[in-house]
């Protein structure tokens, strides 16, 4: 009788330090909170692709209407030497166009994937705060 006292002592002792099971619905809404941030940054990061996509579309549409033009003046019957200031003139100009639209296209493209991620980093946050809170009350209702 002595060994099954012990023995349950024992049992008890043991299952008492056990952590205790977390709160379910604590989980729950943590895990909501976690698919709404993931959600809300795919939604950042696909409305960001699409106003790249965009303005890539624009600027080349603009760059099609530009060489168009550029052709027409190519094609005028102005002497040799004035054709080739003009045409210098054209690839400088066409060259800043293309280093402007790419600065563009690249800031776009990074405040986009800044907004995503700031979206992320703030729910990482939070859900950290929330385990800590979480075992916090586990250790509190142990005691």
């Amino acid at each position: 009788m002595d060994q099954a006292k012990t023995a349950t002592e024992e049992f008890t002792k043991l299952f008492g330090q056990m952590p205790q099971a977390p709160d379910a619905e604590a989980l729950m809404t943590a895990h909501k909170r976690n698919m709404e941030a993931l959600s809300a940054a795919n939604r950042i990061a696909l409305e960001g692709a699409q106003a790249v996509a965009k303005r890539h579309m624009e600027i080349m549409q603009q760059t099609m209407a530009e060489l168009t033009e550029t052709m027409r003046a190519l094609a005028s019957p102005d002497a040799p030497q004035a054709k080739a200031a003009q045409q210098a003139e054209l690839l400088k100009r066409a060259y800043e166009h293309a280093v402007a639209n790419t600065r563009e296209l690249s800031d776009l493209i990074q405040r986009s994937n800044g907004e995503a991620l700031e979206t992320l980093n703030k729910r990482i946050a939070d859900a950290m705060d929330e385990v800590k809170s979480l075992v916090d009350q586990a250790a509190a209702a142990k005691k």
